[in-house]
């Protein structure tokens, strides 16, 4: 004989069943449509045109390589500036006095220059935060995890400007506001309205890629795509690397110089 306490525990068996099998299915669901971030802590050398080794290139590994930068795509103001410094940086190197740059005064590249270094680099995945160490002066810059976007304004103009990332799938995307005016790759001017695009991700188990696109509405006509690839670098530690006992310094034409010292003035 069916009691009402029977029936009660009966309809209350069925929900639970009905609740379990529903979350189930929504963690089932959100498995397949959220794969796992892909694992790019190692250390990474840069290979193409502009890696310090040859020896390791993109063709010595046969992997296809993103789309070089081509010439920035500056509003009209702009562009005749910075043909002309370009032009004035060739003239300088080919007489054998290059134009100084932020290195000869032990200052770093900053964004998105640092990712086009030819020396090694480490990237550190943890827990809402991925890290990017560049062996040459120590450069650090932090891609902070599923965090609220913030416009330039609310960010402190710095080298390497305020980074938010996501996962989506196998592929890390970032946003970067808020670099120093002054901090220029290529020697492109930008505006504090510029915002750099990164799409991080592995073309094959030990190649990866960062493609890039940088957005400035002051100064330029459209987005400025290009990208960089790296070689996965097995058992590599970073070394390293302080600007110190700096001997160069930019003279008053702009030219690199180094001070010499003569035997009798040690």
């Amino acid at each position: 004989m069916t009691t009402p306490a029977n029936r009660v525990i009966t309809a209350l068996v069925a929900a639970a069943l009905t609740c379990a099998t529903a979350l189930t299915a929504i963690v089932e669901a959100q498995t397949r449509t959220a794969p796992a971030a892909a694992n790019i802590t190692a250390a990474w050398e840069r290979i193409g045109p502009g890696a310090l080794s040859s020896s390791q290139g993109a063709a010595t590994l046969r992997v296809q390589l993103p789309p070089a930068a081509s010439p920035p795509p500056l509003k009209a103001q702009f562009l005749k500036e910075w043909q002309a410094r370009q032009q004035a940086a060739r003239e300088a190197t080919s007489k054998g006095q290059p134009l100084g740059i932020n290195w000869v005064n032990c200052l770093p590249d900053g964004m998105p220059g640092m990712m086009a270094g030819p020396f090694p680099m480490e990237v550190l995945q943890t827990p809402g935060q991925v890290t990017i160490i560049q062996e040459s002066f120590t450069q650090v810059r932090r891609i902070l995890l599923d965090r609220p976007a913030k416009s330039a304004g609310d960010v402190d103009p710095s080298f390497y400007g305020h980074s938010i990332g996501r996962w989506e799938g196998d592929t890390l995307v970032v946003e970067t506001v808020g670099i120093k005016e002054q901090v220029q790759y290529q020697n492109v001017p930008h505006s504090d309205q510029m915002r750099i695009k990164e799409r991080i991700h592995l073309v094959q188990p030990d190649v990866l890629w960062d493609e890039i696109t940088v957005e400035d509405p002051v100064t330029l006509e459209k987005p400025w795509a290009f990208g960089f690839a790296y070689r996965r670098m097995q058992d590599y530690t970073l070394l390293e690397y302080i600007c110190e006992d700096n001997r160069e310094y930019i003279d008053e034409q702009g030219r690199q110089r180094m001070r010499l010292q003569s035997p009798s003035q040690k």
